[in-house]
């Protein structure tokens, strides 16, 4: 019964090592081809789930072989070939109504509006504002509170 024992820090030490140990690694990446499968399992006999397009992100927390499992803004998960993917800065909507603009402030025009699941590149920040592109050439500023 020593480790009862133990001096207050000493117990702070032991509790932060037990929350950071629970803490799960994740890797952010995106897709690099025009559109992926998603798959049930990390191989081609696996079930496709659905599809995503250029640029969609993905935190990858488990590799297996060639096989990223990830899961995405809205907490779905599934599996990818890891050639599909690259590290490309990007985002997603994730409002139902996003006001791309000219420019990097509510000051300048709307350039187009997008719905919620719409991946970008990110080409540059400023601010809380982020420069974007869609797989299709379209660019603007988008805001940061709009996106994951």
């Amino acid at each position: 019964m020593q480790f009862l024992k133990m001096k207050p820090y000493a117990w702070m030490i032991v509790i932060l090592l037990l929350l950071f140990s629970s803490v799960a690694w994740a890797e952010r990446w995106a897709v690099a081809v025009s559109v992926a499968n998603v798959r049930s399992g990390p191989g081609k006999n696996y079930d496709i789930l659905w599809e995503i397009e250029k640029y969609h992100p993905l935190n990858v927390f488990k590799k297996s072989g060639q096989w990223y499992h990830f899961r995405d803004f809205e907490g779905d998960e599934g599996w990818i070939y890891k050639s599909l993917v690259r590290n490309i800065p990007s985002i997603i909507t994730k409002k139902e109504k996003c006001n791309i603009r000219s420019g990097p402030g509510t000051g300048f025009s709307i350039a187009f509006t997008v719905e919620e699941g719409v991946p970008f590149k990110v080409i540059k920040r400023k601010k809380s504002w982020i420069y974007i592109q869609h797989a299709d050439g379209d660019k603007g500023w988008i805001h940061e509170s709009l996106v994951w």
